[in-house]
């Protein structure tokens, strides 16, 4: 259906139903987790309904949500509303119907739960751009480095006993690059030793429990993860360590932040949590997540990488410099395609902020004020009416070119459109640019290196397993 003939139609309310109060959103739960798993829960509900926006409920529900009830909208059309903070507001909704302590967080609303509208909103964000903007000249030889001795590991690992767990290893290596990366001090070199990966690890787990599951029995995790929250108390020790850390290898930053008129210590949880939630937290699935996908392109692909890569560099006198990386067309089209199929965050929330109408591709839909709107990303980013019959595979050379580059609009895993820029008014990721730079180095070191490799890859907690 074209666009001026949806917008012609009358709006109706969206399908589905929410069923009985608690026991259909426990039973619903159970389904997500372990019945049917989260994209067939998805998909089962898409189809019964005929429609891919409705009514449905999200995890994790009683007791730890209030509300589990949410507006789906799982196609591409009918996503973008969630970017859209002039209709939707983004406040306490980063990880959905529920939110974690803000024991977690020094006792502060970090940014990432904040609406553009709140003040703090833009003084936070300014500083993660003063940040990266600080550091710009930093990110690629502290990658290099960094991956590079991940990857002789690799090597030795694969010679003595013939396997190597690529995830255990950037786990570890992902931490002392951003610590370096972004304030050009080592974890390992400070009180933390090597046990920051282990501390963050443990700190992530206790705000995403609710959405996870660490594949025990359920009888044990649905009362464990998915009823009740995990005590803040059991994670603290680990935290402070954290915050010791940032609170003296950041000096340059809090500085700055001081000028933006915050407090250094609500500055420095706030730098804590980008850097380890999100930064970190992102790389932890990221990067598995490219290489899994990398990997299964096979060897013909590999070759025009290798031929793309190591011209590229070669004409640069043998550097990996940002010019080089603008060249290499197919492998920046590469980490956007498996962006596109693994976003590292699935999950996007906004409260509808006035009565409104939500297009999808087929029908239009009225939503009231106060209701929440929910889209599981890879739906909306594996869209067949726009990405076609092969929506759903791995096609390397997806935005090479004038056409292919007209996709990227329909890529959304920095919480907005790929060709649109994060804002201190909106809740795109300041990160964006650097996480696809980082994907890219991570290829570009592959490549340089390996004429081709292969991998199996499997499930993790997070993401893929390599």
């Amino acid at each position: 259906m074209n666009q001026s003939a949806v917008g012609s139609l009358v709006p109706r309310q969206a399908p589905g139903s929410y069923g009985l109060p608690f026991v259909s959103a426990i039973r619903d739960r159970l389904d997500f987790y372990y019945f049917q798993g989260e994209a067939k829960y998805f998909e089962s509900r898409v189809e019964k309904h005929g429609s891919t926006v409705l009514r449905i409920n999200v995890p994790p529900g009683p007791f730890m949500a209030r509300d589990p009830r949410v507006v789906a909208v799982l196609d591409a059309k009918s996503f973008p509303v969630l970017f859209d903070v002039d209709k939707v507001e983004k406040k306490n909704l980063f990880t959905g119907t529920y939110m974690p302590s803000t024991s977690l967080t020094g006792g502060f609303r970090v940014c990432s739960y904040l609406d553009p509208s709140e003040p703090t909103h833009t003084k936070v964000k300014q500083l993660l751009f003063s940040l990266l903007a600080s550091r710009k000249d930093a990110f690629i030889p502290a990658f290099r480095s960094h991956f590079s001795s991940l990857l002789a590991t690799v090597e030795s690992q694969l010679v003595l006993g013939g396997k190597s767990n690529f995830n255990t290893l950037n786990d570890a290596t992902s931490f002392e690059f951003i610590g370096d990366a972004y304030f050009g001090v080592l974890p390992s070199a400070s009180d933390l030793g090597t046990t920051g990966p282990t501390k963050a690890a443990k700190w992530l787990i206790f705000q995403l429990h609710p959405l996870v599951t660490l594949g025990l029995p359920m009888i044990l995790e649905e009362p464990l993860l998915h009823t009740v929250h995990l005590p803040p108390i059991l994670v603290s020790g680990d935290y402070k360590a954290l915050y010791k850390y940032f609170y003296a290898a950041a000096t340059k930053a809090l500085d700055t932040a001081e000028g933006l008129g915050l407090k250094r210590d609500e500055a420095c949880h706030n730098l804590l949590f980008a850097t380890v939630f999100n930064s970190y937290g992102g790389l932890k699935v990221l990067l598995p997540g490219i290489l899994a996908r990398i990997a299964g392109a096979g060897e013909k692909f590999h070759q025009k990488l290798v031929a793309e890569i190591r011209a590229a560099v070669a004409d640069a006198g043998g550097k990996v410099t940002i010019e080089a990386l603008e060249k290499m067309e197919l492998t920046k089209s590469a980490v956007w395609e498996a962006l596109r199929l693994d976003p590292p965050v699935k999950f996007q929330y906004g409260r509808a902020k006035a009565d409104m109408n939500i297009e999808s591709h087929d029908a239009v839909f009225a939503v009231k004020k106060g209701e929440m709107l929910f889209g599981y990303q890879p739906c909306a980013t594996r869209d067949p009416r726009v990405f076609g019959s092969t929506a759903r595979e791995f096609v390397g050379d997806r935005f090479v070119g004038e056409e292919g580059r007209k996709l990227l609009q329909y890529v959304y895993w920095s919480n907005g459109r790929e060709t649109e820029s994060p804002s201190v008014d909106n809740k795109q990721c300041p990160g964006k640019n650097l996480v696809v730079l980082v994907g890219r180095l991570l290829v570009v070191e592959l490549f340089l290196r390996y004429d081709t490799f292969t991998a199996d890859v499997g499930v993790d907690l997070l993401g893929t397993k390599v």
